[in-house]
């Protein structure tokens, strides 16, 4: 099963989340933090404008963003966690 985004919306899988803190303790479960980045694997068309053309998604397919801590909507598919997220609430693109 495969999912396309609407409009501007990005499908990101998110970073696996810290397992040690810098000082080299490792976390439990419980206490490691939602990830905030991830790596794009889909983009819908864009956004709709008034005069009926799209305005292009600014990420593409494999980039690492930045988004906020509750952006977007969880979704399951094949058992791995990714998010929906529009544009608008990505924050950045780390780059290399």
């Amino acid at each position: 099963m495969q999912v396309k985004p609407l409009d501007d919306r990005v499908l990101v899988k998110p970073s696996d989340p810290e397992e040690k803190t810098a000082s080299g303790l490792y976390l439990p479960q419980g206490a490691k933090e939602k990830p905030q980045q991830g790596t794009v694997v889909a983009t819908g068309p864009g956004r709709l404008l008034k005069d009926g053309k799209r305005a292009a998604v600014g990420v593409k397919k494999g980039e690492t963003v930045v988004y906020g801590k509750y952006a977007g909507s969880e979704i399951e598919l094949k058992g791995v966690k990714h998010v929906i997220i529009e544009e608008s609430e990505l924050l950045g693109v780390l780059e290399k």
